[in-house]
């Protein structure tokens, strides 16, 4: 074909765009310009998709979970909140491997979770939890649960008790008091929290490739099959970059919107 050797000679100079373009769905034509792959061939920009699609809702998951939780270890007294602080960094004993493969025996059909919902009355029949995106947030939520819980932590803990009840004494409301008083003082921590949890999220790769389905996989699976099974690691290379792009992206959005000072992790 006429338009063969311009684009095999595009991919053959020491520094060319040939793999980043493959990993965003585009290539070079015959005319020296840029266009998208055909529809059957495009799957990277999905995948990106995916990714972040997963990581946004792991994140909101574990902040629904965990700000509360984090409200309430701040809230007791020191001797139960240092228990509750160790049930909490307790899963960090395991590595992620163990903790994963913990989650495809409770995920089963007929694990213990199916056995929970239907004992609640949630679920009318068994769920297929496994090799599905449900199974697949539920095991990366409780994973980093603790990456969004202690930076809102850390800072629900230098916050007075007296600040609220003075928002009491002066007629505020509870949420009128929360949304002003308190919100505020925790809001660094929890975009810390959220932050730190969604970038770690964009790199999964074990829980992914053991409980989601086929549909289910995610950017870093792909890497990882370049690397270790296609040895295309140029398209590794393109896909990570573009991954690294992405993350200090949205770390600099971060920055910007809140403060580099601000941010809370600890």
């Amino acid at each position: 074909a006429p338009g063969t050797w311009p684009v095999i000679e595009s991919g053959t100079h020491s520094v060319t765009s040939f793999y980043l373009l493959s990993a965003l769905d585009l290539r070079w034509n015959a005319d020296g310009g840029i266009e998208r792959v055909p529809p059957e061939q495009a799957i990277f920009v999905q995948v990106f998709m995916r990714t972040f699609l997963v990581a946004a809702a792991v994140t909101l998951a574990t902040l629904v979970l965990g700000f509360p939780l984090a409200y309430l270890i701040a809230s007791v007294p020191k001797g139960l909140a240092a228990i509750l602080i160790v049930a909490v960094l307790l899963p960090f004993w395991t590595s992620i491997l163990v903790r994963t493969a913990a989650w495809t025996v409770l995920l089963q059909k007929f694990g213990l979770v199916n056995d929970l919902l239907l004992w609640l009355g949630v679920a009318d029949d068994r769920l297929d939890l496994m090799y599905s995106r449900i199974g697949l947030i539920i095991a990366m939520t409780h994973i980093q649960l603790p990456f969004t819980l202690l930076p809102i932590y850390s800072v629900m803990r230098t916050i007075q008790p007296s600040q609220m009840k003075a928002a009491y004494s002066l007629g505020a409301k509870p949420f009128t008091a929360f949304r002003r008083v308190y919100l505020p003082q925790v809001f660094p921590g929890v975009m810390a929290g959220c932050l730190l949890t969604f970038i770690l999220c964009l790199g999964y790769y074990i829980t992914p490739a053991l409980i989601g389905g086929a549909s289910d996989q995610l950017i870093s699976n792909f890497i990882a099959s370049y690397v270790n099974v296609e040895l295309n690691w140029e398209m590794a290379a393109a896909l990570s970059f573009i991954l690294l792009v992405f993350t200090l992206a949205l770390f600099g959005i971060f920055a910007r919107i809140l403060g580099l000072d601000r941010l809370k992790l600890v």
